[in-house]
């Protein structure tokens, strides 16, 4: 709403109303029913309301475009997370030697292995540190030789608990570690 000379209003954050004596740009100077004059910004009045403005403010509305400007401030909704989904773990370690290796060249079954197994122990330590509560180990089904050794690893942690992991994800090769952070490991 345009203010002009002589209009009645009222300051937004004061208690203080009046009428418009001079306006200079943005600067509106008004004087209070006492004479004193004040000086606003035109942002910080708003013209006086009465019951006259108000009966014409509600009865000449456009009732559609009100309507149509609430509907058009919808909120987006978020991405929705399927409730089996929140809970797969995000931390996955795959074993699989060609990972955690350039070349198998001059190593041994053993030596293999023990990369394996201190590649798991690392990463199950730096979870344990982080409090990174479940992790998975990607090892293959193969003749389960790895798979073995690696439940022997988990199970002299107090604080872990392990299974397998979801089948539709990772099938038969994968074991799910779920980290307990308010036991001493």
């Amino acid at each position: 709403m345009k203010i002009k000379i002589g209009d009645r209003v009222e300051a937004i954050d004061d208690a203080i109303s009046g009428i418009v004596t001079k306006i200079s740009g943005h600067t509106i100077f008004i004087e209070d029913n006492d004479g004193f004059e004040f000086q606003f910004e035109a942002d910080e009045l708003m013209a006086e309301s009465n019951e006259a403005t108000l009966d014409n403010a509600v009865y000449n509305s456009d009732i559609d475009a009100v309507k149509q400007e609430k509907e058009s401030k919808k909120r987006s909704s978020a991405a929705k997370v399927k409730p089996k989904e929140r809970h797969i773990p995000k931390f996955e370690v795959d074993l699989h030697i060609h990972h955690l290796t350039q070349s198998t060249k001059g190593m041994t079954n053993f030596d293999m292995l023990n990369l394996q197994l201190d590649t798991a122990r690392s990463q199950l330590e730096f979870a344990i540190r982080k409090r990174i509560p479940k992790m998975v180990f990607i090892h293959g089904v193969g003749e389960g030789v790895l798979r073995q050794e690696l439940e022997t690893m988990l199970g002299r942690y107090n604080n872990v608990q392990f299974y397998d992991a979801d089948y539709k994800t990772y099938g038969l090769g994968a074991t799910e570690v779920r980290i307990f952070q308010n036991i001493e490991p």
